[in-house]
């Protein structure tokens, strides 16, 4: 049912590798899972510093589950020789909260704009090929406040939803916190509606 599927996405599981070489260039492809930008710029730095004898640290990202969160940079490539061939492959897997590195040790022969986008895109196209990846569902975070007389019913919304509660409390009135697939959340918050206060966090 497409009901069920608008909320699932296709990630890679752990970090890979991916290696291209041409003409005595060697182009080193460094796959990454990430969530959110500040992870990139995280990861890009400490590239630049393992690899900082390298001449160019290439990379595109795609984030969140619509896929509508990406980036690409050339880092001084010629334009769109770099970044945009490896977000292409990125795109052709069909991937999102991927990030990929290209660091490239220049060989001292010019490929031309041609052989550096081949070099790019096969690189990139070796380290995804190398990933193991997983399907990741996008979920919704709310804080649910309840009173105690409204504990079992709460607890029972959650059971019937296959729900684990984090974070809970229960001191003079309950909180707890849940992370709720975006396909259910439209039930959820119906079914709370009348016993908990919900936030969005």
């Amino acid at each position: 049912m497409e009901v069920e599927s608008f909320d699932s996405y296709k990630s890679i599981e752990a970090p890979s590798e991916g290696l291209f070489k041409d003409n005595g260039s060697r182009f080193i492809a460094l796959a990454f899972p990430v969530e959110t930008e500040a992870e990139v710029k995280e990861i890009v730095a400490s590239l630049r510093k393992q690899y900082h004898d390298a001449r160019h640290h290439c990379y595109a990202f795609r984030l969140g589950y619509k896929a509508d969160v990406f980036r690409s940079s050339d880092d001084g490539e010629p334009s769109g020789s770099a970044g945009r061939p490896i977000l292409g492959q990125i795109d052709s897997a069909g991937l999102s909260d991927v990030l990929v590195v290209v660091v490239r040790y220049f060989g001292g022969i010019k490929l031309g704009i041609p052989g550096l986008i081949r070099a790019y895109k096969t690189s990139t196209a070796d380290a995804l090929g190398n990933a193991t990846i997983v399907q990741k569902i996008a979920t919704q975070g709310f804080l649910v406040e309840f009173e105690y007389l409204a504990m079992n019913s709460v607890m029972k919304v959650l059971k019937d939803l296959d729900l684990q509660p984090r974070k809970q409390d229960f001191g003079e009135s309950c909180s707890l916190e849940v992370a709720v697939r975006l396909a259910s959340v439209q039930i959820f918050k119906e079914k709370l509606q009348n016993i908990a206060k919900l936030k969005e966090i």
